[in-house]
């Protein structure tokens, strides 16, 4: 019975996290829509998707590590009330300048997606950790690459205002289904919320693990950013010259990623994350290598896509699986630190994927992801033994650095 109340758990965090992330990027098939309605200009509107992602990354900052202060049921239901509050402004902005606002803070709460999968890798016994952190990753990837589906959609049908209002409902149900389901008790913390903040940087000197994999996924990350954006470009160019509608249709490739995942964490629990980290990597690179070669066929680049996906997406499930397991009880704070890095380091593959479309081309972009892939494989390879036990670890570590 407790096994099933805890797979239950774990369920409800993917839903809440799927759920929660699709509200960053659901609007952007109606952004024309939204320009027109609120007189502005495309390019004013078009800060809306940067408002969110800003939002999310300043949540991961500052609000993922209250997974480490907070009950769960208090903590994730408390942010999916403020998410679907910030939705409703948003669906009755006058303006841009409050669309906006009401994006950065949409942006902020939906971070709780990352919040889910820490508490989902705390709560889990340590021999399936890796599979609970996989779960929450399945539902947050089904809701980035479904929610630019839904959201056009649910635009066309019921306006754009209409939809935000759909979505806002969405949030509250997972919201009540969170204060109900999820644990009550508050995490043993003997820091304070300023006190956790400040200890964020030397969490990096403390682990060395934890510098590893933000290396690593950063690496990654990197490459997943610069390929998407530069074969958006790349494919709106002549020769090929597709529309926006063919070219987003490319994302359903992704949907593989998203079916490896549960799969990827069973092999997490039972292999090693480093094992799964360079077997992902080598399958993405030859993912990035199909795409180098393959770009003027649609079947080719659809392969490509989703062995590219999928080795980006199981080796991150892998990747947060072991930094969750450095030190359980500090999981948010953990997660904070590495996420922070994460996104900073994939930002720099999306501000460089059109100098280097401009400069090597195609073909030459798609192997520099291929060589940033290889690498984080490198880095990642370590960690061949699962660990068992992370809060025995994290407390080891501690008493050194206490007594040394």
């Amino acid at each position: 019975m407790r096994r099933a109340a805890g797979r239950g758990r774990t369920f409800l965090l993917a839903a809440v996290a799927g759920t929660a992330i699709a509200n960053n990027y659901a609007i952007q098939p109606a952004l024309t829509d939204v320009a027109g309605q609120l007189g502005v200009s495309p390019s004013v509107i078009g800060l809306v998707p940067s408002a969110a992602l800003i939002g999310c990354t300043a949540g991961f900052a500052l609000l993922l590590p209250l997974v480490d202060q907070v009950a769960p049921h208090r903590l994730i239901s408390g942010q999916l009330g403020v998410l679907a509050a910030a939705l409703v402004l948003a669906a009755t902005a006058p303006g841009a300048a409050v669309l906006l606002v009401a994006y950065l803070v949409i942006g902020a709460t939906a971070g709780v997606a990352a919040q889910a999968g820490s508490i989902a890798g705390r709560h889990a016994p340590p021999e399936r950790r890796a599979t609970a952190v996989a779960t929450v990753a399945a539902g947050m990837s089904a809701g980035i690459l479904l929610s630019r589906l839904a959201g056009g959609i649910l635009a066309d049908a019921l306006g754009w205002r209409r939809m935000l209002l759909v979505f806002a409902g969405l949030v509250l149900l997972g919201g009540i289904g969170a204060a109900r389901l999820l644990p009550a008790r508050r995490p043993s913390s003997s820091r304070g919320y300023l006190a956790t903040l400040g200890s964020l940087p030397l969490l990096l000197r403390e682990h060395r693990q934890l510098r590893r994999s933000v290396v690593c996924g950063g690496l990654w990350y990197f490459a997943f950013n610069l390929v998407w954006v530069a074969l958006s470009l790349a494919l709106g160019q002549p020769p090929h010259s597709l529309s926006p509608t063919a070219i987003g249709m490319y994302s359903l490739a992704g949907l593989l990623g998203f079916a490896a995942l549960p799969f990827t964490g069973r092999l997490t629990d039972r292999y090693a994350p480093g094992t799964v980290i360079v077997a992902s990597m080598l399958v993405a690179a030859a993912g990035a290598v199909l795409l180098a070669v393959g770009l003027g066929a649609p079947l080719v680049t659809a392969l490509g896509l989703a062995l590219f996906d999928a080795g980006c997406f199981a080796a991150q499930a892998a990747n947060q699986s072991r930094v969750i397991a450095l030190d359980p009880a500090r999981s948010g704070s953990l997660s904070s630190v590495y996420l922070v890095l994460y996104f900073v380091l994939g930002a720099v593959g999306t501000a460089l994927a059109a100098p280097l479309l401009d400069t090597v081309g195609w073909r030459g972009t798609a192997l520099v992801a291929s060589a940033a892939l290889l690498a984080a494989g490198f880095v990642g390879r370590t960690g061949t033994r699962p660990v068992r036990d992370g809060a025995a670890v994290g407390v080891g570590r501690r008493a050194r650095c206490e007594q040394g």
